[in-house]
């Protein structure tokens, strides 16, 4: 009787603990990511009430909550949701500078996903998105993989691709004064090229260290262009944004997204350094701290 009685109590607490019978509940997953920044904030609901607002996220708490949100979708069963919010966690680990074991977690999450389902290519016969997005925690992050996979192979190949053309890039875009800036003319000097939307509420907290590092800097050599390409519908947005912000660096206009095309821009924030001989020698892949930009124009030479 005590038998049947022990183990009925165990059961209960089986069920009633998705982490003690090794499932995590994929909604609080969500929610959490979304909380993060990892996944977007859901749409709003058709009975015209507002979903969730985020949670405001210091930076203190982002590295225990990803290291938490790795064990959690760690213990998921193998599919696809597990691919997915395995994904959107390498998103939110590289956003700001949450230290480099906490990345290790996220990109050993998302490559457990994917070793228990890989992905098919795409029509294209490219890697799905998470095997890109693994290479470039592995290629930009410096994290280690043990995934042997012919798709991530596949996407480091497409980097090492992409990074070549970035290398040869040039361009001539106008700022919102109709002042014409050409990349390679800027040789001599220290240029950081930054990609950004008045949208990404990640670019507005970068730009506010840019504009830091610039005035600080510009005496230097230093040359930072951020370049947006706005749309009907984001003008608005950007012009409200940039109006009654001393923001010093120049913006720059990319109507038809050329330049971004030629950057293999797939997301905002991303930022470019070029050394003073025009040589590309430092590449961020999301937001990036002031002490992270300070490390990348290190690479070419500027030191604080």
């Amino acid at each position: 009787m005590n038998n049947r009685r022990c183990t009925l109590v165990v059961a209960l607490v089986m069920l009633a603990s998705p982490a003690l019978r090794g499932q995590a509940n994929l909604s609080d997953i969500n929610q959490r990511l979304v909380d993060l920044g990892g996944l977007p904030r859901p749409p709003m609901p058709m009975d015209g009430s507002a979903p969730p607002r985020p949670a405001r996220i210091t930076d203190d708490q982002r590295p225990p909550m990803i290291l938490q949100l790795s064990k959690d979708i760690n213990s998921l069963p193998p599919g696809a949701a597990k691919v997915k919010v395995a994904d959107a966690l390498s998103h939110a680990a590289t956003q700001g500078d949450p230290g480099h074991d906490v990345i290790q977690a996220a990109a050993d999450t998302l490559a457990q996903a994917l070793s228990e389902s890989p992905q098919q290519p795409g029509k294209d016969g490219l890697p799905p998105r998470p095997y890109m997005d693994l290479a470039k925690l592995s290629r930009y992050a410096q994290i280690t993989t043990s995934l042997k996979d012919p798709l991530l192979a596949k996407a480091d190949e497409i980097l090492v691709a992409n990074q070549a053309d970035v290398a040869k890039a040039d361009f001539t875009l106008k700022d919102a004064n109709g002042k014409k800036v050409t990349l390679s003319a800027l040789k001599g000097k220290i240029v950081l090229v930054n990609f950004w939307s008045a949208e990404c509420m990640p670019c507005r907290n970068e730009m506010t260290d840019l504009d830091l590092i610039y005035t600080h800097y510009q005496s230097q050599g230093l040359v930072i262009l951020s370049v947006v390409s706005p749309t009907p519908e984001s003008v608005f947005d950007m012009n409200r944004y940039l109006v009654g912000r001393s923001y010093h660096p120049p913006v720059l206009l990319d109507d038809k997204g050329k330049v971004g095309a030629l950057f293999h821009i797939d997301g905002v924030p991303r930022t470019f350094v070029f050394d003073r001989d025009g040589k590309l020698v430092a590449e961020s892949i999301d937001l990036s701290t002031q002490r992270q930009l300070f490390g990348m124009l290190a690479t070419a030479g500027l030191h604080p």
